[in-house]
């Protein structure tokens, strides 16, 4: 197992943003042509309005990458190893040569939990000559110090692994990867680090799946495609503007007829809500910026008149 996990980790190549993720071709010669980084980013508001994605920059914009000219999607990061996107990049590991991230997550964790098992087991086995050996009875040979070596490394692979072992566990029940972890994802109210995390039992069901018989296996079970990721409510305002819409009307009579039970917001409701907010984001985004002043001077006058 520990051979199986640490053949997976470093032969599954990492995967990469979809081609619905990239500029078409008018679109991007334009991108290249334009100068100012206002205009850019117009180009790419437009072109993510049909993409499922609600991070952002530090500065509000669209996470764009200009090495492998592509739209990240969410918890996607550009790996200078590898010179590519990688979905839900947690990082590069030089153990393994490869990156680490959603192709190959869950088996990087097994190949962490595996050798410290493996270590725990050289180091339980090899312990009861390491004692002989410093109460002198082990034989005058050079295979006492081939003890002596092997014990140590065993015990000082155990202690490093185990500390980073638990690490990714703990990340894995808050539902982060290492680089959101020193850097929280920006969405649309600002930086949350818990944006992703959606309990723990269904943190731990997105890198392992749902089936526990295969969770100590080495094969990919993990959720969803890597290119989108279910969030939670970041804005509590949504919630209450959801829960008022459910209200029902107090003008109406009891004869109108019976008044159905407020239910509380649901997941799917939860994720319609996060769809009616990137769509709500970016056409507030458009229109901003298209909208010149004395438009905006014309309408109120109007307004005004009407009133």
């Amino acid at each position: 197992m520990f051979v199986w996990s640490y053949w997976k980790t470093i032969f599954s190549q990492p995967a990469n943003p979809s081609k619905e993720f990239c500029l078409a071709k008018v679109e991007k010669e334009r991108y290249e042509k334009e100068e100012r980084p206002e205009s850019q980013q117009e180009i790419l508001w437009r072109a993510a309005t049909s993409l499922p994605m609600y991070t952002r920059t530090g500065a509000g914009a669209i996470r764009y990458c200009d090495r492998c000219q592509v739209i990240k999607p969410d918890r996607c990061h550009h790996c200078s190893a590898c010179d590519m996107c990688v979905l839900k990049m947690d990082h590069h590991c030089p153990w393994v040569n490869n990156c680490v991230g959603f192709s190959n997550y869950k088996y990087f964790i097994l190949f962490l939990a595996y050798s410290l098992v493996y270590c725990l087991f050289i180091a339980a086995t090899v312990l009861q000559y390491f004692i002989k050996f410093w109460t002198n009875e082990l034989p005058d040979t050079h295979a006492k110090f081939h003890v002596l070596f092997l014990f140590f490394v065993a015990a000082m692979f155990c202690i490093s692994i185990l500390s980073l072992f638990s690490y990714h566990l703990w990340l894995v029940g808050k539902n982060r990867s290492t680089i959101e972890a020193f850097r929280a994802p920006v969405f649309r109210t600002g930086s949350d680090k818990n944006g992703f995390s959606l309990g723990f039992r269904k943190n731990i069901a997105q890198v392992f799946g749902d089936q526990k018989k295969y969770w100590l296996l080495p094969i990919f079970t993990s959720q969803g495609d890597g290119l989108t990721f279910l969030t939670r409510l970041v804005n509590t305002a949504d919630v209450e503007q959801a829960t008022v819409t459910l209200q029902p009307d107090p003008s109406k009579s009891a004869d109108d007829g019976p008044v159905s039970p407020v239910s509380p917001v649901s997941e799917s409701q939860n994720r319609l809500l996060s769809n009616d907010q990137h769509a709500n984001n970016i056409a507030e985004h458009q229109a901003n910026n298209t909208l010149k002043p004395a438009d905006s001077e014309t309408i109120t006058i109007s307004m005004e008149s009407e009133s």
